[in-house]
């Protein structure tokens, strides 16, 4: 079975909704198993094709992400549809497999201090991980990214040299990264450092699937999508709602909208086969479940032309 990421729509970037993980464990209530595959379900429907759906961590540190093997068991498994799991060990990584997971998501901390905050050791004991997880998911024929988090700046180190990452880089790819994830974790990178650091990875790792992550923490997360599209960037993380954040790092507020990062991608013309009035829909309604007024924009808005809002499909 081929599990290496999916083919993005011909006129744009694809896509990856991170709202039922990233988005999820930041929230203070936590939802169900029942209740976050309802969301992976909606998403589907809305048009996702890559769910990063659940979190094989330990619920004492993340409970929000408790349950992830049933959380897989209660989804339906439509063709196209590639459903993954974040791991941080090698038995995260037996999880995921037995939980059936298309692909892994492993996250590297490029600066020391946040890594131990994150995953309680260093960025080099990390990696050693990575390549014992990397090789069990080539074992078992599961997707592997490599996601490098806090790539444009630390909140304990500061700024991160463009060096160092692409040390990470070069080091997750000779270890069997099929795509590597340049993560702004704190969400303080600008569209030209973007631009100038997805440049030096595709030139350090030319035949890599290369994907971004942001966060819209200063308000510069859409201008830095656009810019990593504009570069060449396969796949573009966001979460319905805008929802998110990293509880192990100050501030650090919610991911780029889906919604609203469909609805600008689209005014652009590119196409990211995610359905806007859905996608806005189920925004709204990922709100109301966790009793909160959510970041994203669209839901409370025109779309232009046409209309969003009511419950969706």
């Amino acid at each position: 079975m081929d599990n290496s990421p999916a083919v993005s729509p011909p006129s744009g970037p694809g896509v990856v909704e991170v709202a039922p993980r990233d988005g999820l464990q930041n929230e203070s209530r936590a939802l169900s198993p029942q209740e976050r595959a309802v969301l992976i379900e909606r998403a589907v429907r809305a048009g996702a094709r890559r769910v990063e759906a659940v979190a094989f961590v330990h619920p004492g540190r993340v409970p929000q992400m408790a349950g992830a093997e049933e959380v897989m068991a209660l989804l339906t498994r439509p063709d196209g549809v590639r459903y993954s799991g974040l791991v941080l060990n090698t038995r995260g990584m037996e999880r995921a497999s037995e939980s059936g997971v298309h692909e892994i998501n492993y996250a590297l901390v490029a600066s020391d201090t946040f890594s131990r905050r994150n995953q309680g050791v260093g960025t080099e004991e990390s990696m050693r991980t990575w390549e014992q997880v990397s090789a069990l998911a080539h074992r078992e024929g599961i997707g592997r990214s490599l996601t490098i988090a806090a790539a444009f700046g630390c909140p304990f180190e500061g700024e991160i040299a463009e060096s160092r990452v692409l040390e990470l880089v070069r080091r997750g790819v000779t270890t069997g990264a099929e795509e590597i994830v340049l993560a702004d974790t704190i969400g303080v990178g600008a569209p030209d450092v973007v631009t100038r650091l997805l440049e030096a990875v595709r030139a350090e790792a030319p035949d890599v699937a290369l994907r971004c992550h942001f966060h819209n923490t200063r308000n510069t997360g859409y201008a830095n999508a656009v810019a990593a599209a504009a570069t060449g960037a396969a796949w573009l993380d966001s979460s319905l709602g805008g929802i998110g954040g990293c509880p192990f790092a100050p501030a650090a507020t919610g991911n780029i909208a889906t919604e609203d990062l469909v609805y600008l991608l689209h005014r652009m013309g590119m196409d990211t086969g995610i359905d806007l009035e859905s996608a806005a829909a189920t925004g709204t309604w990922l709100g109301e479940v966790l009793g909160i007024s959510v970041p994203a924009l669209l839901g409370r808005s025109d779309p232009f032309p046409g209309t969003v809002g009511g419950e969706g499909q």
